[in-house]
């Protein structure tokens, strides 16, 4: 009888290479889902959650063709906590479901891939067999950010501070991978998959 398909969740902070590490798996066969790729997705799409976000952020939540007014949920986010909760409460949830879907519809894999920034903040790492966590150095992850979005150095080491620390989602993982440009990825990646893949867990 074959072992039932693993669901594996891959977090780390902003800048940690996380992209980088599930693109890796992929070429192992690993299917990846990217929760918050597809919440963007579906929070465009979804027309439950277009309601809950018109309900919640007025008719400013979306632009005249139609595609999220991210900027200015993020303004309003930003200043009210509760406001957050419920984008959360609305969206959370629906993401939960599509990604047990897309779990369920992969087939002859030892393991599927869940990666989400959030995981271990919003407890759904809870949910999933096993948890990888991706490790960087503090100032390898802001040069990193300030390049890919060109952002300035403050705006970065808010984004890291409001963030959960590596130490603390270190302690709830199964696996953590160095992408600190000393160890190899690849040989990292490898270890971890043939773990998933025997079971020998």
């Amino acid at each position: 009888m074959s072992k039932p398909t693993l669901k594996v969740g891959i977090t780390g902070g902003i800048g940690s290479g996380k992209t980088t590490i599930c693109r890796i798996f992929e070429t192992l066969g690993i299917p990846v889902y990217f929760a918050d790729e597809r919440a963007k997705k579906l929070m465009t799409e979804d027309a439950k959650i277009r309601a809950g976000l018109t309900e919640i952020f007025g008719e400013k939540a979306y632009l005249p063709d139609s595609n999220l007014d991210r900027k200015h949920l993020a303004s309003v986010v930003f200043k009210d906590k509760e406001k957050l909760r419920a984008l959360e409460g609305v969206v959370h949830p629906a993401v939960h479901r599509d990604g047990e879907e897309w779990h369920r519809a992969q087939q002859n894999v030892p393991y599927t891939l869940r990666e989400a920034a959030l995981l271990v903040e919003n407890g759904s790492y809870k949910k999933l067999d096993k948890l990888i966590v991706v490790f960087a150095p503090e100032e390898t992850r802001i040069r990193r950010v300030m390049q890919r979005d060109g952002a300035e150095r403050a705006a970065v080491e808010a984004r890291i501070k409001a963030q959960l620390p590596d130490a603390e989602k270190m302690k709830v993982s199964d696996f953590v991978i160095y992408n600190d440009g000393e160890q190899s990825l690849i040989r990292q990646v490898l270890q971890v998959h043939r773990v998933l893949s025997n079971r020998d867990l």
